[in-house]
């Protein structure tokens, strides 16, 4: 009997793939090309704790092997997410994890509040926000800062946490590890890297913030490595992401150290990503005798 269910922090998902958060919407915009039935999990488009507008224009631009955001984290805020979305996701069999952002910690705690009553599963902290009374240097830049987030949110949150790590630091270990003594219940990663891009027709940036997230395929040999290095430092499950576009992507995160992956860019040019992914990963088990995806977390070591 083939298993492929994995379980982080007490939840028990009936495979390892899920979505990128702020690549999926909230599932409705999928839900007619994948079933969402079919996914280990639906991860939210970000939700703060009041509308954002987002950034000006231009903010998406292409780049060799992927792509450069700077969409800002526009979201129609928690009040609306919890009337409108919530009920959408529950019609299906997936669980639902949303992506939690703010810009003080008492942004991030107020959403936390907000949702302990709603029925979700996980939440996951996007610590890659700018942190205004710092200076704008991201919590997830900063060991003490995401130690303290990490532990304030855990104080008011219902269900378990999931701390989303940027890769724009020196050691993302220390990172980790700081999330993990602050109480996280399981870590994600990686967020985009910080790039740049120059139209040298109009000599002038791509994108009106300058500076954006890469994401796509051009990022994964960084988020494998990050990967493989997080789960050898702490003893959190770990949630895969970065250039996600095939089962034999996914399959290289688990066997780093990931239990399970979120597929982010690929989503944007083929929508069915996902569900290509969950086959590809129980055919690669079928055609190497392997009965339970557990086997491979981890496995290269």
């Amino acid at each position: 009997m083939l298993n492929t269910s994995v379980e982080i922090a007490g939840v028990q998902f009936k495979n390892p793939v899920m979505t990128a958060s702020g690549t999926f919407g909230s599932g409705s915009e999928y839900s007619e090309f994948v079933d969402l039935n079919t996914l280990g999990a639906v991860v939210t488009k970000g939700v703060a704790n009041v509308p954002w507008a987002g950034n000006p224009t231009p903010r998406i631009a292409e780049t060799y092997g992927g792509m450069i955001n700077a969409i800002g984290l526009q979201n129609p805020g928690m009040e609306t997410f919890c009337k409108r979305d919530i009920p959408f996701l529950k019609q299906f069999s997936t669980k639902i994890i949303v992506n939690v952002c703010g810009k003080t910690t008492e942004d991030y705690c107020q959403v936390v509040e907000r949702l302990a009553e709603e029925p979700v599963d996980l939440l996951e902290i996007n610590i890659s926000c700018p942190n205004v009374k710092e200076g704008g240097i991201a919590f997830g830049q900063d060991p003490k800062a995401v130690e303290q987030i990490t532990r304030e949110v855990k104080k008011r949150a219902k269900q378990p946490i999931i701390m989303k790590l940027s890769p724009n630091v020196t050691d993302i270990t220390v990172m980790a590890k700081a999330a993990e003594a602050g109480g996280a219940d399981a870590l994600s990663l990686i967020n985009t890297l910080t790039g740049m891009k120059i139209n040298v027709q109009k000599r002038c940036f791509a994108l009106a913030n300058k500076t954006g997230g890469l994401s796509g395929p051009a990022i994964k040999p960084v988020a494998v490595r990050m990967v493989y290095q997080v789960a050898n430092a702490v003893k959190l499950p770990i949630i895969g992401m970065g250039g996600i576009a095939t089962a034999e992507d996914a399959l290289e995160f688990i066997l780093a150290g990931a239990t399970a992956i979120s597929v982010g860019t690929a989503n944007f040019n083929n929508p069915t990503a996902t569900a290509e992914i969950v086959k590809g990963i129980e055919e690669y088990l079928i055609e190497n005798k392997i009965d339970d995806i557990r086997e491979l977390i981890g496995a290269v070591k």
